[in-house]
Order: structure tokens, then sequence, then C-alpha cells
């Protein structure tokens, strides 16, 4: 493996990571991921929580490894858009659909399947000119769902700014309208291609500092919640997303 494809390939093992993360904290929940809601009266809803645990992780430790990474995020691309956005997601959006947050919460898991999308253009044997379009078209996913989020932190600011750690100049308001900001010039530039590398460079820098800023601090102060912990994962899984973005912007076109 050369370096340029090393380093490309380390985005993607971020993205494994993350989806194999995700799977955990479902299999030590006995449930499904949160941003995978299932009706409580679901029939067999335990049994099919531990089936998709088990699916994310077998699916994301395929990512990780070359031979199979194709096929892994194959999975993980039809899994997440046709099963977790449209039918999951999807309900909720009909049921919600004057709520941002309903379109927001299904960026994030429409953003996965655009992260397996570029994967597996990247490492599958298809022609050249197939795999150009599959990864553009992940990538302009992947640039909606990041005005999405960006449009969240607006809409969302008295959840948003609480989030920041007080100690961190100059306000929490401040870096909940910076990070917002960010999302959304970050999401134009991916759709434009002006600076589109730049952008998704930014944006993976950002994603990685909310681990250590916000998401981890919170699971140290409550380790045993759910969602500080499903958290936790997706954002691993969102900077894994980002980053596969960039490598993507930067990679020569498949001869």
């Amino acid at each position: 493996m050369t370096t340029d494809k090393a380093t490309m390939a380390f985005g993607w093992r971020i993205y494994g990571l993350g989806v194999i993360a995700l799977g955990m904290v479902s299999l030590a929940w006995k449930d499904f991921d949160l941003g995978q809601p299932v009706s409580s009266n679901f029939p067999d809803r335990t049994a099919l929580a531990y089936a998709a645990a088990a699916f994310m992780l077998i699916a994301g430790a395929a990512v990780e490894w070359r031979r199979t990474a194709a096929w892994g995020a194959a999975a993980l691309t039809a899994y997440y858009a046709l099963i977790v956005v449209i039918l999951m997601n999807g309900r909720l959006v009909l049921a919600h659909y004057a709520e941002f947050g309903s379109y927001s919460g299904a960026a994030e898991q429409l953003a996965i399947a655009a992260g397996g999308l570029i994967i597996y253009a990247a490492n599958a044997r298809i022609d050249a000119a197939l795999a150009t379009r599959l990864t553009r078209l992940g990538q302009l996913v992947f640039g909606v769902c990041a005005l999405l989020f960006g449009g969240a932190h607006f809409f969302y600011m008295n959840l948003t700014a609480p989030l920041v750690p007080q100690w961190l100049p100059p306000s929490q308001v401040f870096w909940g309208y910076a990070t917002g900001v960010g999302h959304i010039a970050a999401g134009l530039a991916i759709l434009t291609g002006v600076q589109a590398r730049l952008g998704a460079i930014l944006l993976t820098v950002m994603y990685a500092s909310f681990t250590p800023l916000v998401h981890l601090p919170m699971l140290l102060t409550h380790p045993s919640s759910h969602v500080n912990w499903s958290e936790n994962a997706l954002n691993l899984a969102l900077t894994g997303v980002a980053w596969v973005v960039a490598d993507s912007l930067a990679r020569p076109k498949r001869q």
C-alpha cells in the first residue's frame, strides 16, 4: 500500500470504528441505536435490536480490512439509506414534518450512508466513471447533511450552547453560533466545490474536537447514560465520515 493510499484508508478506518462503537453500545443496552427509532411494541423488537447491533459490528469490522471494505461499506450504505433513514426516520419525519429536529436527526444517519457510499466507490471493482459519480453523490449528500447540522445549532441554540464548556471564551452562545456557521460554510463548500476539501478537513477537526470538549466530559460525568455513550460513538462515526469526504476530495480520479 502506498503512503497516499494508507492516508486515505485512515479516514474510513475511523468511520469503521465509529460504526463498531455504535453496535457495541446497542449490544450493551440491548436496544437499537438511538438514531434508529423502532416502536416499543414492534414484534420481536429485542431480537431485531441484537441483529442490528451484530450487523453494525460485522459490517464496521469489514470496513477495517481492505479486502472486505467494499462489501462492508456497501452493506452499511444500503442499511442506513434504506432501513434507517427511509423506514425508521422517515416515519418520524412524516409525523413531525414541522420540526427541524426530525430532519437533522435523519441527516445524522444519512451522513453515515454517504460515508459508506464513498468508501464503496473507492474500493469496489467498478468502472472508474461510476466510481466518480458515486463519490460525488456521497459528497453532495454529506454537504446537505452538514447544512442541516448547522441549521440545528440555530434552531436549538438553547440545547446547543449548554454543551459548550463554560471555561471556553468568549461564551457558550458564541461557540454555538460559530459551530453552526462552520457546518453551513463547510456544507456549501462541499456542494459548490469551492474550497471543498478545506471545508471537509475543518469539519473533521471540529468533530474530532467535540469528543474531548463535549462528549467525553459528559460521559465521565454520567457514565451510566445511554445517550452519552451513543453520542460519543455517533461523533466518532461522523468524524470518520467527514474525514472520508476530505480524503475523497483529494483522491485523483480513477483511470
